[in-house]
């Protein structure tokens, strides 16, 4: 089987990143996407999340319809600072059969050289990126990104071939913590579920939940 590993903050899980994992799971030809919260994201140091329990629970809110979509706790399970490479070797040891696809947006892949072990994460699964049309292109930041150098030429190359194309949504967690707690709406930028989830429990400095 070819599964999708899609991991991240997720605080919160918002229409862009369901959107970007549903994009891979078609044209990259995925039968599953795993979504795995970060403990602590290493590209996001001193930054508070909300509590892991939240972002798990709003992270199932969202992915509960759809029959290729799961999530997994083994990150906020392990602790600590979660990274890739560590994250990827113990799927591929619990799956050694499935091929590991590992999703990456725009930003993150501007990152990826600097990650830990960018070479074995390359040999541990077939990294796919994810471009939004008319927002991003990679092609042309492709130089600015240090692949080359973190994975070798052949292989820089070969993620830039296998990027994926979704429609252009400019949605940012960010964004929608700050429309929270602003007393902004925040319909159809996460599921209505999360939206729910949020207010119910009063994330992110929003108010008591009023009627639906």
């Amino acid at each position: 089987m070819r599964i999708g590993v899609y991991g991240g903050s997720f605080d919160p899980v918002h229409a862009g990143h369901l959107l970007a994992a549903e994009t891979t799971r078609e044209q990259a030809r995925l039968d599953r996407v795993i979504f795995i919260p970060a403990a602590i994201s290493p590209l996001k140091p001193g930054v508070k999340l909300a509590a892991a329990a939240d972002r798990l629970a709003m992270l199932q809110c969202a992915t509960a319809g759809h029959s290729a979509f799961s999530v997994s706790a083994m990150e906020l399970d392990r602790g600590g600072t979660s990274y890739t490479v560590d994250t990827l070797a113990g799927l591929a040891a619990a799956q050694p059969h499935d091929r590991l696809v590992l999703i990456l947006g725009p930003d993150t892949l501007a990152s990826f050289a600097s990650w830990r072990e960018p070479e074995r994460i390359a040999c541990l699964a077939e990294i796919v990126p994810v471009e939004r049309e008319g927002l991003d292109d990679l092609t042309a930041r492709a130089d600015s990104f240090g692949l080359a150098e973190a994975v070798g030429p052949a292989e820089a190359a070969a993620i830039l071939d296998r990027r994926v194309r979704m429609p252009a949504i400019g949605i940012r967690a960010t964004m929608i913590r700050e429309a929270v707690a602003a007393g902004r709406s925040i319909r159809y930028q996460t599921p209505r579920a999360v939206e729910r989830y949020i207010a119910t429990h009063c994330l992110y400095g929003g108010q008591p939940a009023g009627p639906a």
